[in-house]
């Protein structure tokens, strides 16, 4: 019987491995795993590459995660907001390596990853720095630059509802880079707020099919505020 429901989050990311390249969703406060990457911490993978589309804010979440010194390098396309004071000080010091990547080359890049495709050429970035080392070909008059897919060990993700196969369905923006992340990775670890029963799914609302997750976890729900989540009282 196909039942990917791990009993903790500690049981669900058991198998990461040092070196390992780890996708984690979210945009803004918007479907950011908090439990997962909390967990991964507590786990203690390290020489890692993270892909997320900022570098972490505050002192929680991938910021903590940062601070642990256990992330080798970090892929996204917005690094440094007026609280992103745990990136800032691990980059200047020369402790953590960033690779840059305008934000829709970076969720193509996710794509390319999930759909098979080898590369493709855009027209962001030629011209700039970003284009340095890289490919570039003039098509009908216009620069363009050769992107390659972004590949990954492990996504973890944050969706609304699951069943045990791991059919996901996401909550309004809280769905961002999740899909992407899920087909890009070899394994995918999703947290969510209600498990159903098998058939309750409507097929037609299912995101992220269950042959893209490997593992899903129950979370509580927990209020967010501009700025992040509220801590508890």
């Amino acid at each position: 019987m196909i039942n990917k429901i791990a009993a903790s989050v500690a049981e669900a990311l058991a198998g990461i491995k040092d070196g390992a390249t780890v996708m984690i969703g979210g945009f803004g406060t918007a479907g950011i795993p908090m439990e997962l990457i909390d967990g991964l911490i507590a786990q203690g993978a390290k020489d890692l590459t993270v892909v997320n589309n900022n570098a972490g804010n505050g002192d929680t979440g991938l910021a903590a995660l940062l601070a642990t010194g256990r992330v080798r390098k970090i892929i996204c396309s917005f690094p440094r907001q007026v609280d992103s004071f745990v990136f800032d000080g691990l980059y200047r010091s020369g402790k953590l390596e960033l690779e840059l990547v305008p934000q829709g080359n970076l969720s193509e890049r996710i794509r390319a990853a999930g759909a098979g495709i080898g590369g493709f050429f855009t027209p962001t970035g030629y011209g700039t720095e970003l284009a340095k080392g890289k490919e570039t070909r003039m098509i009908d008059g216009k620069g363009y630059v050769l992107e390659q897919p972004i590949h990954g060990d492990v996504a973890l993700i944050k969706a609304e509802c699951g069943d045990r196969w791991g059919n996901l369905t996401y909550r309004k923006t809280a769905r961002n880079f999740g899909p992407s992340m899920a087909m890009a990775c070899q394994q995918t670890i999703a947290s969510v707020h209600d498990i159903v029963e098998l058939g309750a799914l409507d097929p037609e609302a299912i995101v992220t099919p269950a042959i893209f997750v490997s593992k899903i976890v129950k979370i509580e729900r927990q209020a967010t505020q501009a700025g992040g989540f509220k801590k508890a009282a």
